[in-house]
C-alpha cells in the first residue's frame, strides 16, 4: 500500500475546506475558508455568492492544507470529495476541481456522501492519536473504539437526522431511523436569532445567551407527529433541502421531528408580548457595531437584551435539545443500538453535549461527539470517509455529477 494519504475537498454548502488524512485516522491538516462574513448581511446562504467564494478558494485551500500536512500532490493515494448532499453550484466546484485533480494526477477519485462525512467526524482520531472528543458515562479510555452499532444523530443547518451506522465486512453501512419533515434544528436556531435581532448563523449566538436566562420561562412544547398523507409518500411536497433528501413513508413517526412549530411560536410570542421593536434595535446596533469595522460580540447582544428576551432565548434552546434528546435515545432502544453518536454544526451546542452525556450516562449507553472544529462542515471528515471505500477500491468515474438530493442508507 500507498502513503495512506488522501486529500478530502468539501464545498457543499458556505465552507470551502480542504484536508489531508492518514488512513482514515490521522489528521495531517484540516483547512477552512468560512463565507459567514460573506452571507452574514443577509441572515443565510446564497448559492450564487457561495458558488463564486468557492471558486475564488478552493485552489489557495488545497495547496495551504498539502503544506500544512507536509506533503505533495504525488505523494496522495487518493482524491475524496464531497458529492451531495448540499447545493448544486456549491458541490459542482468541488466536484470538477477533483475530478480534474484525479485525472492529471492518475489517482482514484472517491465520492463520499456529506451526511457520511458527518458521522466519521466522529470516528475520526486527531493527530495525537487519541478519539476526538469520544465521551462515555464511564470515562473509559477515549482511544478505545465505541462498540457498535450506533445511532448517529446528524444535526446541522441542513439537516436532523437518525442512522443506525455500523461497519460490515469493512465497508460502513447506513440504516435510516428518523429526520425532519421542515426545518432541519440548525435551520431553525438560525431563524430565531434572526427575528431576534441577533447574527448569523444563529446557532453560536443562541448558545451564548442561553446560558443567562430561565429554560423554563416559557413552555414550549411539540406536538406528537400524527400520520397525515405526506408522511405515506402522497400530497405535499417536503418543504426543505432536510426533508427532501430522505424518504419518510417507511419510518416510525415517533422518531420523526418538526421544528417549523416552534419558530412560529417564537414569533408569536414575540409580536404577543411587544417585543418586535425591541428585535430591531437590537439588530440595528449589531449593524452599526459591524458598519464600524468591528465584529459584534456576544457580550454586546447580552448587553441588548433584557431579561425577558433571555429566558425566551434559553426556552427555545431548552425544548430544541429536549426533543432531539427524547427522539435520539428513543430511537437507540428501539433498534438496539450499542452506542449514540451525535454530530453535525449543531452537535457544538453547549448544552447539547451537557444533556446528551448526561442522558447517556444514565442509561448507561456511549455518546461521542466531534471535536469541536470537526462539528461544522470540513474535509477531514470526507477523507476519514473515503478511507474504507479506497481500502474497498469503491473509486468514483470521470462522469461524476454533484447531487443535491443524495440520501444517505
Amino acid at each position: 500500500m500507498g502513503s495512506g494519504l488522501i486529500l478530502g475537498i468539501e464545498s457543499s454548502c458556505d465552507e470551502t475546506a480542504a484536508a489531508v488524512v492518514e488512513r482514515g485516522d490521522r489528521t495531517r491538516s484540516s483547512v477552512v475558508a468560512s463565507q459567514i462574513a460573506t452571507h452574514a448581511i443577509y441572515g443565510g446562504v446564497v448559492p450564487e455568492l457561495a458558488s463564486r467564494e468557492h471558486l475564488r478558494n478552493i485552489v489557495p485551500i488545497t495547496r495551504a492544507a498539502l503544506a500544512e500536512a507536509g506533503c505533495s500532490l504525488t505523494d496522495l493515494d487518493a482524491i475524496a470529495v464531497t458529492c451531495g448532499p448540499g447545493l448544486a453550484g456549491a458541490l459542482l466546484v468541488g466536484i470538477t476541481y477533483a475530478k480534474a485533480l484525479a485525472f492529471a494526477l492518475n489517482k482514484p477519485l472517491i465520492a463520499v456522501n456529506h451526511l457520511e462525512g458527518h458521522i466519521h467526524a466522529v470516528l475520526l482520531k486527531a493527530g495525537n492519536g487519541h478519539q476526538a472528543s469520544g465521551i462515555s458515562p464511564s470515562e473509559a479510555d477515549e482511544s478505545l473504539p465505541l462498540p457498535m452499532p450506533a445511532l448517529a444523530l446528524v444535526v446541522s443547518g441542513g439537516h436532523t437526522h437518525l442512522f443506525l451506522a455500523r461497519p460490515l465486512a469493512g465497508v460502513w453501512r447506513y440504516e435510516l431511523v428518523g429526520r425532519t419533515l421542515d426545518d432541519a434544528a440548525g435551520e431553525a436556531f438560525d431563524k430565531v436569532a434572526k427575528l431576534l435581532g441577533l447574527g448569523y448563523p444563529g446557532g453560536p449566538w443562541i448558545d451564548q445567551l442561553a446560558q443567562f436566562g430561565n429554560p423554563k420561562a416559557v413552555p414550549f412544547g411539540f406536538a406528537q407527529i400524527k400520520n397525515k398523507a405526506h408522511l405515506e409518500g402522497k400530497g405535499q411536497i417536503p418543504r426543505t433541502k432536510g426533508a427532501r433528501i430522505a424518504p419518510i413513508a417507511d419510518l416510525d413517526r415517533h422518531f420523526l421531528f418538526s421544528f417549523s412549530g416552534i419558530k412560529t411560536a417564537v414569533l408569536r410570542y414575540v409580536e404577543v408580548h411587544g417585543l418586535r421593536a425591541s428585535c430591531e434595535a437590537r439588530q440595528m446596533a449589531l449593524a452599526a457595531i459591524e458598519a464600524s469595522g468591528q465584529t459584534p460580540t456576544w457580550r454586546e447582544a447580552r448587553a441588548l437584551c433584557d431579561q425577558q428576551t433571555l429566558d425566551l432565548i434559553a426556552s427555545f434552546q431548552h425544548a430544541v435539545v429536549g426533543d432531539l434528546l427524547r427522539k435520539t435515545f428513543a430511537a437507540a432502544q428501539a433498534v438496539g443500538a450499542a452506542s449514540v453518536l451525535v454530530t453535525g454544526g449543531v452537535a457544538a451546542n453547549r448544552e447539547l453535549r451537557v444533556r446528551f452525556t448526561a442522558e447517556a450516562a444514565e442509561r448507561g449507553l456511549p455518546v461521542a461527539f466531534p471535536a469541536l472544529a470537526l462539528s461544522t462542515d470540513n474535509a477531514a471528515m470526507i477523507a476519514a470517509a473515503a478511507w474504507p471505500r479506497f481500502l474497498a477500491g469503491e473509486f468514483a468515474s470521470m462522469g461524476l455529477e454533484a447531487e443535491p438530493r443524495l440520501t444517505l442508507g
